[in-house]
């Protein structure tokens, strides 16, 4: 009997940011010994690969840088599109790769900032077949006003409950939400010409539930459970580098 190792191929990395240390979790180091018997003849060598190539593909597709417990709250979780219609948010990744960026609320500037940021590479996106959705806490009027107002490219979705944040266990609070390096992105974004939506930001229910909420972006698909790449944000405007993105969803 011989001992083989199996290493998918799309493996995980962690990125650490340059200013904040932050690490951001890409896909993982998957090890995994299978043992196979090794034959001489060419048939049944042959027979031997097909069984590790399937073992190989299997790893593969089940792999997921959140927990079990995770992707099974998500797939309870619903979201509805700007029609008002309810859909599964597993669905949305189910039979395709997909970029899904979370909002702090759909007044955010800062979020904004992040449709527009992702939407600039939605051509490479396409070309990879890999979908552009933006998701936010709230209601689907203000999902509406968010994507008439920002012209989003991608597919934008509200979830009123905040169930997917809960799910993913998004950080919330006033302490992320006031830092100088928020501060200071939002006085960029000002001068060149982006713009908090006061209205949106101060309807009662972004007010009382959602005023300090934090978002973030996964990579997700094809499967309801495989999830390749997590950024949670660490604070308001905290946006992974792009490239980390594209290199997790088209690469």
């Amino acid at each position: 009997m011989a001992s083989l190792t199996l290493v998918p191929p799309n493996t995980m990395f962690v990125h650490k940011h340059k200013h904040n240390n932050k690490s951001t979790i890409n896909s993982p180091n998957i090890s995994i010994q299978r043992t196979l018997p090794c034959f001489s003849s060419s048939t049944n060598n042959n027979s031997s690969l097909r069984t590790l190539s399937a073992l190989s593909s299997s790893v593969v597709e089940s792999s997921s840088v959140v927990s079990q417990d995770t992707t099974n709250s998500l797939q309870r979780v619903e979201v509805f599109d700007l029609n008002g219609n309810s859909v599964l948010i597993s669905d949305l990744w189910k039979d395709r790769k997909a970029v899904v960026a979370f909002a702090r609320h759909f007044g955010c500037v800062l979020c904004r900032k992040r449709a527009d940021y992702l939407a600039a590479k939605k051509d490479v996106m396409d070309a990879s077949g890999v979908a552009l959705v933006i998701i936010g806490p709230g209601s689907v009027d203000q999902a509406k006003t968010f994507a008439q107002q920002t012209g989003f490219k991608g597919e934008a979705y509200a979830d009123p409950a905040y169930s997917s944040y809960k799910a993913l266990n998004f950080v919330s609070g006033v302490t992320t939400t006031f830092t100088p390096g928020a501060g200071l992105k939002i006085i960029q974004l000002y001068m060149e010409g982006y713009r908090q939506d006061w209205g949106l930001s101060f309807e009662k229910d972004t007010r009382e539930r959602g005023g300090w909420q934090q978002g973030g972006i996964i990579v997700a698909g094809p499967g309801i459970s495989n999830i390749s790449y997590l950024h949670k944000d660490k604070e308001a405007g905290d946006d992974p580098d792009i490239e980390d993105i594209l290199k997790a969803c088209c690469s």
